[in-house]
């Protein structure tokens, strides 16, 4: 069976409209090039990122409500991880953002993967919930190292006066 003869299933409308929002609600004119609130609000150093990332995850969530497998929601927390932690790195995260779309991706997935709203189990429940804490533990440790740098990085210049 190829992609295109997959039953893709319909998701709501706000769903759709919140990837939408993060990913692709600008378009620089001339070209098909998109862009949304996630490329934006990321640049403001690990506060972006990490404001974004929780709306990626109600979409993560959402793939357990269309019954997508747990290793689609895995790759879907991967897409999610991959973009906020090199979406926290100065500049190349920036850019980064405007390529990588992981909310328009992970939308792919559920309407490809997933089997219709409603079939989620308690067990997938779980897995995602355990998968956002991870996600989460790692934005909590991004944000500690940021500090320390930050502070280390004063602490060296006020150190020359």
């Amino acid at each position: 069976m190829t992609k295109d003869e997959r039953k893709r299933i319909e998701v709501e409308e706000g769903l759709e409209n919140l990837a939408h929002y993060l990913d692709g609600l600008f378009k620089v004119p001339g070209t098909g090039w998109r862009f949304g609130l996630d490329s934006i609000i990321g640049l403001v150093p690990n506060v972006g990122d990490t404001l974004t990332s929780f709306a990626s995850f109600y979409i993560l969530l959402a793939g357990v409500r269309y019954g997508v497998p747990k290793i689609t929601l895995l790759r879907m927390a991967f897409n999610i991880g991959l973009d906020y932690v090199v979406g926290t790195i100065p500049f190349i995260g920036d850019a980064f953002d405007f390529f990588w779309k992981a909310n328009r991706q992970n939308m792919d997935l559920i309407r490809e993967r997933g089997t219709g709203k409603g079939a989620g189990t308690t067990g997938d429940y779980v897995f995602v919930f355990a998968i956002i804490g991870i996600l989460i533990a790692i934005l909590i440790a991004s944000i500690i190292i940021s500090v320390l740098i930050i502070g280390a990085f004063f602490k060296g210049i006020y150190d020359l006066f």
